[in-house]
């Protein structure tokens, strides 16, 4: 393509974008992302199903594998915190093309990794590039979603997460015992390329809402000083920390437990663990975000009843997971605790934007995603550690002790979370 054609594609898209967006492009923007979502998703997932052929193929042991996956975590962490903020000075539409872009091409160099050295370095590129995605995509569908119906738009979105993370698990397990554990990373990410040429031309960032929203925050102030200024937004912070912590731990582990312990395949494992996982989140975010958006209208701390229920639930599900002994026991445990986190994941994000400005948003998302990832990272290498006294069933139970924190933390914090609720609104109702 010489620079003529580079140019005409240019005021091509330029035309398209003048043009007012359709009254239906909020939802045409959730399937959109939607598509974004699965693969940010499902390429994090493609190490979890591979990771007994890593461990044979590189000589590691799992606790250089829970490395691997801390190093992931902690990169993702800091850098979605970094380009949250990022997220917040830009067109929220060029944050989502270029993390795409570069988590794909990072993936499909992969199997280049000959050791352990290199397969923690190209695992921590595709942090790099997966971390842009998720604040400034969650802010940029509340900027198209009024609140009364925001929690379902962003449980919808939130579904790919689920669908991702299973049958990418599933799918790469699959490719993985047919041609080896490197083939799962091309084909996802010859994917990804298929899906960043499709937002080239379809992807867009001027909600009508964003000037009034503009002229209401005026002047501008510093995103990250308004959520340190905001109890309430630390407080969902800190609980998203902590499910975090619990549910990545379980996830990351739960395909070797199969394998290991069950005595099954790399695509059975991933049917036992991540998809009934991912089944299970992927129905109760949907009822997570409707019932939050129900509860909302009803009382200013509705969203919070949600959040709670939904990591009681996660809690009460992992404890008798040391007396599972079966495929169908323990598959039936992990759908059951990951419906109760299913109803967090629904509402957890929407939470967060009622109590912090659009301005602020996906700042406030990267810092909760960042103190997320950052607890994931401890969880998932500490695991392998504490399993090697107790077995891995009683280190998942052991889990349960970080959603009931949370719980309590939720409980203490109503009524910092409706100060800040309260004062949205008003400020809504002057703008």
């Amino acid at each position: 393509m010489d620079g003529g054609d580079v140019a005409g594609v240019v005021r091509a898209m330029s035309r398209l974008f003048a043009r007012p967006a359709p009254a239906h492009y909020p939802w045409i923007l959730i399937g959109l992302l939607w598509m974004v979502s699965f693969l940010n998703s499902a390429d994090r997932a493609i190490l979890n199903a591979v990771k007994p052929l890593l461990r044979d193929a590189f000589a590691i042991t799992d606790v250089q594998l829970g490395v691997v996956d801390t190093v992931f975590f902690w990169t993702y962490a800091v850098c979605a915190f970094l380009f949250g903020r990022i997220g917040d000075s830009v067109r929220r539409r060029n944050m989502v093309l270029f993390g795409l872009l570069f988590w794909s091409m990072a993936t499909g160099f992969m199997p280049i990794a000959t050791g352990f050295a290199m397969l923690l370095g190209m695992r921590t590129l595709v942090a790099v590039g997966e971390s842009t995605y998720y604040p400034t995509a969650t802010a940029l569908i509340s900027s198209w979603h009024r609140p009364a119906m925001r929690s379902r738009a962003l449980a919808i979105h939130q579904t790919a997460v689920f669908a991702g993370g299973g049958i990418g698990s599933w799918a790469a397990g699959a490719l993985a015992d047919a041609h080896g554990w490197s083939m799962p990373f091309i084909v996802f990410a010859l994917l990804g390329g298929g899906v960043f040429g499709v937002l080239m031309f379809t992807l867009r960032d001027d909600a009508p809402a964003l000037a009034a929203v503009a002229a209401a925050d005026a002047p501008r102030q510093e995103p990250l000083r308004i959520i340190l200024r905001t109890p309430a937004a630390l407080l969902l912070c800190g609980v998203f920390c902590l499910a975090t912590a619990a549910s990545s731990a379980v996830l990351n582990w739960c395909n070797t437990y199969a394998h290991d312990v069950l005595g099954l395949n790399l695509a059975d494992s991933a049917l036992v663990g991540p998809v009934m996982i991912t089944t299970a989140g992927f129905g109760s975010v949907l009822v997570g975000g409707w019932l939050s958006d129900r509860l909302a209208k009803r009382r200013v701390t509705g969203r919070v009843t949600v959040l709670a229920l939904g990591l009681g639930l996660a809690a009460l599900f992992l404890l008798p997971f040391p007396w599972a002994g079966s495929v169908v026991m323990v598959g039936g445990l992990l759908f059951a605790t990951s419906f109760g986190k299913g109803l967090f994941d629904g509402c957890i994000y929407a939470a967060m934007h009622d109590v912090v400005p659009d301005s602020a948003r996906a700042t406030a998302a990267g810092l909760m995603t960042m103190l997320g990832f950052l607890g994931a990272g401890v969880s998932t290498v500490a695991l392998p550690a504490i399993a090697t006294h107790t077995g891995l069933a009683a280190g998942f139970a052991m889990m349960a002790g970080l959603y009931a924190l949370a719980v309590l933390a939720l409980l203490g914090g109503r009524g910092a979370i409706a100060r800040a609720i309260q004062g949205m609104n008003e400020r809504t109702d002057r703008g």
